[in-house]
């Protein structure tokens, strides 16, 4: 299990430089990588009920969205998410009930690290710098 803790950044889910944040990804047996894209992804399609417009949604390629929907599905020993062939419409997906376990199991996790990390971070913080520009 890789936690990792960043500071700074201007995008939406980032810290401001006065706040420390919890990235958390899963480093499984068998090279299997489970991170808050891959969960993202997986709450996408179950919210827009396709890969490609969950991609959409995350400004990701089309193609990519597809590489990571289909390692997921290749990660686990029944799928995550399940596809069906579209007419003019296009396809559809949706997660199978092991799918919005993995995602429920990973928010978990997710959240007691946090809680976790925000218990033992204190000395930590205290010997950082004083961010730039302040």
């Amino acid at each position: 299990m890789a936690m990792h803790s960043r500071t700074g950044g201007q995008s939406k889910g980032r810290a401001s430089p006065r706040q420390a944040r919890l990235f958390l990804r899963l480093d499984l047996p068998a090279g299997v990588r489970l991170g808050p894209g891959k969960i993202r992804l997986l709450e996408e399609i179950a919210a827009r009920g396709s890969i490609s417009a969950a991609g959409r949604a995350m400004k990701m390629s089309y193609r990519r969205a597809w590489l990571l929907a289909d390692d997921l599905n290749a990660s686990f020993r029944e799928p995550l998410i399940t596809t069906r062939l579209g007419g003019a419409g296009g396809g559809k997906a949706s997660l199978t009930p092991l799918g919005r376990s993995v995602i429920r199991a990973y928010r978990r996790i997710e959240q007691e690290a946090h809680r976790f990390f925000l218990k033992r971070s204190s000395a930590l913080l205290a010997r950082l710098r004083a961010p730039r520009g302040t």
